[in-house]
């Protein structure tokens, strides 16, 4: 939705990306988030999470060394120290936000997966799902950044009505809430979906897989540039930069040439052309 040629960098040809910091920022938060309700609930205080932070940030490095390279040359840790103090500013407004004392999650980062009468296949990861005592379901995301203006609203609730939509499918429930965290700013964007708002979305990614699976098949995946292209890691092979994108590593087809069958969608196994299945932000 973002860019085309930018899925198929990320998707097809799997180019490598540089961690950023504000990414590795986000994933050590939600990390430290998730960790927290391990505790028992009044223990569940901004100085216990603040704790948290050194060990999740050594677990992260030791699953993913590379992230050792946001700090290199930073031989005094000063950099670091303040990325780390950033991420402890982050976790402690959580708790202006939310009560987690009063909070126990029914589920945290949890994996869900569902296929749709068409053959689609969704999957996401949730950050948190609270579940009432009269059995209504509350999604939460947690967003490290500043809340997006009115205008966008509906861009960030995307995201969240694709996660209410495979709870629906997977549970036959609607979500009663869902909610938006912004640690950046201090907000909390809430909506509360009902089963057309779903059934949209559903027509929506039934579009974009078409629109994919025909991108996939004829290898055009044009660029759209916005003011995101200036953090793009990928400017040295992308048209609008002067690049030339890498030769297509998939069998190609004109589009006039007829319409292949619905298929799922998402990464893309070498060698078929076919993507697996659409994943959530």
């Amino acid at each position: 939705m973002q860019c085309p040629l930018l899925y198929r960098f990320r998707v097809i040809d799997r180019l490598p990306e540089k961690p950023s910091e504000a990414a590795t920022r986000g994933t050590l938060v939600h990390a430290v988030l998730e960790r927290l309700f391990d505790n028992p609930a009044v223990e569940r205080t901004a100085g216990r999470a603040t704790a948290l932070i050194p060990g999740q940030w050594d677990r992260l490095l030791e699953s993913k060394p590379e992230l050792s390279e946001l700090f290199a040359g930073d031989a005094e840790g000063e950099r670091l120290s303040r990325w780390l103090s950033e991420a402890e500013r982050l976790v402690e407004r959580w708790f202006s936000l939310e009560d987690p004392t009063r909070l126990e999650p029914a589920e945290r980062e949890l994996f869900v997966e569902t296929e749709l009468e068409s053959g689609l296949r969704l999957r996401g990861v949730i950050d948190r799902i609270d579940v009432a005592p009269t059995g209504e379901v509350r999604i939460v995301d947690y967003k490290t950044g500043k809340a997006p203006r009115p205008e966008y609203a509906e861009g960030a609730l995307f995201q969240m009505k694709f996660y209410a939509l495979v709870i629906w499918r997977l549970k036959g429930v609607v979500p009663r809430r869902l909610q938006l965290v912004y640690l950046g700013s201090g907000d909390v964007m809430t909506y509360d979906p009902v089963v057309a708002d779903l059934e949209r979305v559903e027509r929506k990614l039934l579009a974009l897989w078409e629109a994919i699976r025909l991108a996939t098949e004829t290898g055009e995946w044009r660029p759209r540039p916005t003011k995101l292209c200036g953090w793009c890691d990928h400017q040295a092979v992308c048209p609008e930069f002067g690049g030339t994108p890498p030769v297509y590593p998939l069998s190609v087809r004109s589009a006039e040439s007829g319409q292949g069958g619905q298929g799922t969608m998402g990464p893309v196994r070498a060698g078929t052309g076919r993507p697996a299945a659409v994943e959530g932000p």
